[in-house]
């Protein structure tokens, strides 16, 4: 039996990370008071914008939700669509100073994923999820939002418990 003969080139490439850190040792690095200080400020003024640019991702889940409701055959489209949408504001809300929409946003994509068959009902409970963002960003609800947050929590998980059959 002949045996071929195989080459193997190995290749190394220059590690540019390692140069670009060269002489920080772990733990030492730092960053300047006036950089924090920039991207705290930056932060503040994108948190103070929030509301409306949030707003903007609300519009687009609810011209998601009327086309479930317009098109029953298209449902599975839109409701990947509102998985996409959801998963982002899970994950800016808390940032942000609105950990309610973190959490409504949460529940949102974890029902949207990877559903078979969409129902009426589970239409619905789009629309449930839906109402408790509005409701948190036009009442401005920061934080736990206390005992309008309790409330709002309180009622979608009542409408899940209603619609999620």
């Amino acid at each position: 039996m002949d045996k071929k003969k195989v080459i193997v080139r190995f290749y190394r490439f220059k590690n540019r990370l390692k140069e670009k850190t060269a002489g920080l040792a772990p733990g030492k690095v730092s960053i300047s008071p006036e950089a924090l200080e920039a991207a705290e400020a930056a932060l503040e003024k994108m948190a103070e914008d929030y509301p409306d640019w949030v707003s903007g991702l609300i519009v687009k889940l609810q011209e998601q939700h009327g086309r479930c409701v317009d098109s029953p055959e298209k449902r599975r489209e839109s409701l990947e669509a509102i998985n996409h949408i959801a998963h982002d504001m899970k994950g800016q809300g808390g940032t942000f100073g609105y950990p309610l929409i973190t959490t409504i946003a949460d529940s949102l994509y974890g029902f949207s994923y990877s559903r078979d068959e969409i129902t009426d009902n589970q239409v619905e409970l789009i629309k449930a999820h839906l109402d408790a963002m509005r409701a948190v960003i036009r009442g401005r609800v920061s934080g736990s939002g206390g005992e309008i947050g309790e409330k709002l929590i309180e009622g979608l998980n009542q409408a899940i418990t209603k619609y999620d059959k």
